[in-house]
């Protein structure tokens, strides 16, 4: 089936070019523009897209309460992807509190732009690498146990998935978890899916999230190391 695409952007250009991008691509097509927030989630509502590229910063209803409004109609299951000229601040941490579905810089390649469209799509979620890690640097300083808020499940998972679970929320990709537990790749993805699947959680950007909020992992660790090379893609 195809992938149907919302823009949301107030720049029209900026808007055209997405639109240039996505309709080349087999499988994907625009079905609708929004050149602010409100306008979004009416066209949202209207031509119910698999996939919603929002801009972060809209007239008339910023970005981050579309994509809210979005994402909690119960009559929706578009998934958002956030778009912004800046890698850093306070809005990442709550553009993934609200359920985004990934975050990318606009002047990110297009190969992954279509990436993070496609992944959006089958309900995981891809953010931009050089993101990751200052997203974990935000969480560290903005996230802080919320009394209530540790899952009953999370006492369910096993030891290696509390592991694989702190190891998510540090930034670490699949390939990084699997050296640094001395484990297949394939084994670290099946621990992802199944720790997902206890504590209910659709991707592991929320995995993060829990995990800061709930103190699983404190503030103060230092994010690790980065491998430039690994996608950030949820698998």
């Amino acid at each position: 089936m195809s992938i149907a695409v919302l823009v949301a952007d107030d720049q029209s250009m900026v808007r055209a070019g997405f639109r240039l991008l996505l309709t080349g691509e087999d499988g994907i097509e625009v079905v609708a523009e929004a050149a602010n927030g409100n306008e979004a989630v009416a066209k949202a509502a209207r031509f119910h897209p698999t996939v919603v590229l929002m801009d972060i910063r809209m007239p008339e209803l910023d970005g981050l309460r579309a994509a809210e409004e979005i994402i909690s109609d119960p009559d929706l299951e578009s998934a958002v992807v956030m778009l912004t000229t800046f890698d850093t601040g306070p809005y990442v941490y709550e553009a993934l509190r609200i359920g985004a579905s990934g975050f990318l810089l606009k002047d990110a390649p297009a190969a992954r732009l279509l990436d993070a469209v496609r992944v959006a799509a089958e309900g995981d979620a891809l953010i931009t690498p050089s993101v990751t890690r200052r997203l974990i640097e935000q969480f560290a300083r903005a996230a802080q146990p919320r009394p209530g808020t540790t899952p009953a499940a999370l006492g369910e998972l096993t030891e290696r998935e509390l592991q694989v679970l702190r190891l998510v929320a540090r930034g670490l990709s699949n390939a990084e978890i699997a050296r640094d537990l001395v484990l297949g790749e394939n084994t670290v993805k099946t621990h992802v899916a199944h720790l997902l699947a206890k504590l209910d959680l659709r991707d592991r950007v929320q995995a993060v999230v829990l995990a800061y909020e709930t103190g699983l992992v404190a503030p103060e660790l230092t994010p690790a190391r980065s491998d430039p090379t690994a996608t950030d893609q949820v698998d």
